[in-house]
């Protein structure tokens, strides 16, 4: 962006601007929700100062058509998060929480060490109403984050209770960066909408919504989503088995 003198602008200058490339319309609507809503905000005053062509727009979500990691590709990142030498305790713990709990990034930022309980035999979280014991090598990343929870050596964190801590005095982490920290690994959006769409295929729905801390309304949407995903499936496959057999 730079200033353009102008005889026909406010006070002999005009804001000159690069066209806003569709692309970056793309990356917008593939987002989250929050990043949808701040990308329409920001639409409409690119419209208005004719730094975008009237009639863009970001297509509203519709519900259920957000991408979805696989149960491979879990399986694959756990994989990496347990394994991979560098990654800060912190983020090794976060990951976790999404991928095999399928937390949202706003609801660990907020977690306390009331939530959560480190012992010499035993790790367990509370996301809900129940308390979930990890098991190794699970477990591991919390009693590093115990030990060493970070910010301790500067007068931000006084006896702070936030298990993620950030970089201001007194508060938590911001989910944002979290997720930002999260996504060389994997996109946070898709591995926590996998995880419930798998965890769903394991429980009823009231005591998933029970433990993970979700409403019931939110799981059996998931639940629901699971079951005609496996119903394709299997007529998927019955059809395949038809034209495989040999006409006689």
């Amino acid at each position: 962006m730079g200033l353009q003198k102008g005889p026909e602008a406010p006070r002999g200058f005009r804001l000159s601007r690069p066209p806003l490339a569709t692309y970056r319309l793309d990356v917008w609507q593939a987002g989250g929700p929050t990043t949808r809503r701040i990308a329409e905000g920001f639409l409409k005053w690119a419209i208005k100062t004719k730094a975008a062509p009237a009639g863009l727009a970001i297509v509203p979500h519709r519900r259920g058509t957000s991408p979805k990691l696989a149960k491979s590709g879990q399986d694959e990142a756990l994989h990496r998060v347990v394994n991979t030498d560098g990654l800060e305790p912190r983020d090794r713990a976060a990951a976790i929480l999404i991928l095999v709990f399928g937390q949202q990034a706003e609801n660990i930022a907020r977690l306390t060490w009331d939530d959560v309980t480190v012992t010499d035999d035993l790790v367990t979280v509370q996301l809900g109403s129940i308390q979930i014991a990890l098991p190794d090598p699970l477990a591991q990343p919390w009693r590093e984050l115990a030990a060493n929870p970070g910010h301790e050596l500067t007068a931000a964190h006084p006896n702070t209770k936030w298990v993620f801590r950030g970089a201001s005095p007194g508060r938590h982490i911001h989910p944002g960066h979290l997720t930002t920290r999260l996504s060389k690994l994997f996109s946070t959006r898709a591995a926590r909408l996998g995880t419930l769409h798998e965890l769903t295929k394991l429980a009823p729905v009231a005591i998933i919504a029970e433990t993970l801390g979700y409403s019931p309304t939110t799981i059996e949407r998931h639940a629901t989503g699971s079951a005609a995903a496996y119903a394709q499936y299997i007529t998927t496959r019955v059809h395949a088995r038809r034209v495989s057999v040999p006409q006689s």
